[in-house]
């Protein structure tokens, strides 16, 4: 069966059996190996990629199903050689630990903050929920999500973050994390 997409801003059509799972298809067929296959029964999500947006386990979609659709993969995370704010974050925060469950991780992420661009703990919690971490890591997970969303990509976008307001006032406190100390 023929089927065409776009991965990564690259359109891409193959020939392949209606049966070959989406996973395989990204990694076998186009050569893009940061997608895992874990569990190969959705319980794990390392194989979390985003399909219009949306963040799907790989593992349980047919190729098939992804045709007309667009595709991103982790490999498609970075952009003109600058890291996605929340690869940064990965790296800042040592979210990466093993890395297995890493790309469906950021993926999850990136979904998240494209949706909401300031989730809280809980919210971020809940995105990440249907995805194991091995390495029972998810406190420094939770903190690089949290990076990413402090330091949006773009510096339009680093003005648009909300300031701290001191509880109890309507005085907003700036954010100084990044500032630089000058000598």
């Amino acid at each position: 069966m023929q089927i065409s997409m776009t991965v990564n801003g690259n359109e891409v059509a193959s020939d392949i059996e209606p049966r070959v799972l989406l996973v395989h298809y990204i990694r076998e067929v186009l050569g893009l190996t940061g997608t895992h296959w874990g569990c190969d029964t959705t319980n794990c999500g390392t194989c979390v990629v985003l399909m219009d947006g949306q963040p799907v386990k790989s593992c349980t979609v047919l190729a098939a199903m992804a045709a007309g659709h667009d595709i991103r993969t982790v490999e498609g995370l970075a952009t003109a050689g600058t890291l996605d704010p929340v690869q940064q974050g990965f790296m800042e925060e040592h979210g990466l630990q093993c890395g297995f469950c890493t790309p469906g991780m950021m993926l999850t992420a990136r979904a998240l903050l494209d949706k909401n661009p300031y989730p809280d703990d809980t919210e971020i919690r809940k995105a990440i929920s249907g995805q194991i971490c091995r390495c029972t890591g998810y406190a420094t997970i939770v903190r690089s999500v949290q990076w990413a969303a402090a330091h949006p990509a773009g510096a339009a976008a680093d003005v648009a973050a909300p300031d701290e307001v001191i509880e109890g006032t309507d005085t907003a406190v700036p954010d100084v994390a990044d500032t630089e100390v000058k000598a």
